[in-house]
């Protein structure tokens, strides 16, 4: 049997680092990657829910509509909108022939603003 708090605390705290790599990388200009972590500390809070819901150890995938489905959570319209953006980030950084347009930096920060708000919503929820 798994240690399901264990696993929640992983997820929990490595999203929290992960929240901190995202807000220096775009405050250095490296957007690409910055939304890239966004996704990531998104991903990691998500599969604490999922762990959380299921009992079970978080799936090995990336998709954050998959992970919102499977942990029963439901997010108003602007928070939905927000992980169908930020979802297309974490394509850019794993695979070469993918490719969106990257935002200006003003428009990577309110994402990734967001983003952090759509985080402490979902570790409230925990």
């Amino acid at each position: 049997m798994i240690d399901i708090k264990k696993h929640i605390d992983y997820w929990k705290e490595t999203a929290s680092s992960d929240i901190d790599t995202a807000t220096l990388l775009i405050e250095k200009g490296k957007v690409k990657e910055g939304l890239f972590f966004s996704h990531l500390f998104l991903e990691k809070i998500l599969k604490a829910h999922f762990v959380r819901k299921n009992n079970n150890i978080a799936p090995k995938t990336h998709d954050l509509v998959y992970l919102i489905n499977k942990s029963e959570i439901e997010l108003n319209t602007n928070f939905l909108q927000l992980v169908l953006t930020i979802q297309k980030f974490q394509l850019e950084g794993r695979y070469p022939d993918y490719s969106i347009s990257i935002p200006p930096i003003a428009d990577a920060t309110k994402l990734l603003n967001k983003s952090k708000e759509l985080y402490l919503w979902l570790l409230n929820q925990l």
